[in-house]
């Protein structure tokens, strides 16, 4: 049996290059503002993507799933 989706989910694509997420790290900014496959414009806090950075930076595809809320409940990578 399937657990029950509680949540509402999207999947954006997204590039951010080293340099730009140094300035995040920095403080300059907080959050990621991306829009979404199928349209709709999401922000959601840069830490989230801590653990996706590599030498280059983050890209690829993602899928957020977050509950009624807009709380994030968990992202993933799902493609390049």
């Amino acid at each position: 049996m399937k657990p029950k989706h509680t949540g509402q989910t999207a999947r954006f694509r997204i590039t951010i290059p080293a340099e730009t997420l140094e300035r995040y790290y920095r403080g300059q900014a907080s959050a990621v503002v991306v829009e979404t496959l199928d349209g709709r414009r999401l922000q959601f806090p840069v830490r989230l993507l801590r653990e996706f950075v590599g030498h280059d930076g983050v890209h690829g595809l993602f899928e957020i799933r977050f509950d009624a809320g807009f709380h994030c409940l968990d992202l993933r990578r799902i493609g390049d």
